[in-house]
């Protein structure tokens, strides 16, 4: 009887722990995989930037990611919108030269047409010391359409343009893209 109860208490535990589980960014319901950082990133802990580069499912940012910090400059690409110059230091960035067309780039990164014209892409190199997370794509809920999640990896790098805290450097001008 004792052995009875005590499986009816655990199976109760088991079921109420589910009940109030939540879904958190990054498990295994990802679509794609982690890629390998490139040379001259080392990965590092850093939970709290994780979580800052991590979406919930139809709000963008990545699904996955692991944390990585610069032991030598490394190049980063992005594609931004002309009409808003403080976008060129985002905080959505490849290491891969970004190709076209704008709209398998959008699919492909999970980026909404209206949050930017993607008309310029720049390339920039990682501070030395700065950490970066890698990973592939949330969905995203568009004004019109749920972009879904994509194996693509993204790099996020925690720049604000507009208070100049800035973790790239050796930033091009940029070019008229696709």
């Amino acid at each position: 009887m004792l052995i009875t109860w005590r499986r009816a208490a655990a199976g109760a535990l088991v079921l109420l722990l589910a009940a109030c589980a939540t879904v958190v960014p990054g498990g295994s319901d990802c679509v794609g995989v982690i890629g390998p950082a490139p040379a001259g990133l080392r990965e590092v802990q850093d939970e709290t930037l994780r979580a800052l580069a991590l979406g919930a499912p139809d709000k963008g940012a990545l699904c996955a990611g692991k944390v990585y910090v610069a032991e030598k400059a490394v190049t980063v690409y992005r594609v931004w919108d002309a009409a808003k110059p403080f976008t060129l230091y985002g905080r959505w960035w490849s290491f891969t030269r970004p190709q076209g067309p704008r709209a398998q780039y959008q699919r492909d990164n999970a980026i909404c047409p209206e949050w930017s014209a993607l008309d310029k892409m720049s390339a920039c190199t990682i501070k030395v010391g700065s950490k970066i997370v890698t990973g592939p794509g949330q969905s995203a809920q568009c004004e019109q359409f749920v972009l879904p999640q994509s194996p693509v990896n993204q790099v996020f790098i925690a720049n604000d343009g507009l208070s100049n805290v800035l973790y790239v450097e050796s930033c091009d001008e940029g070019s008229v893209w696709p």
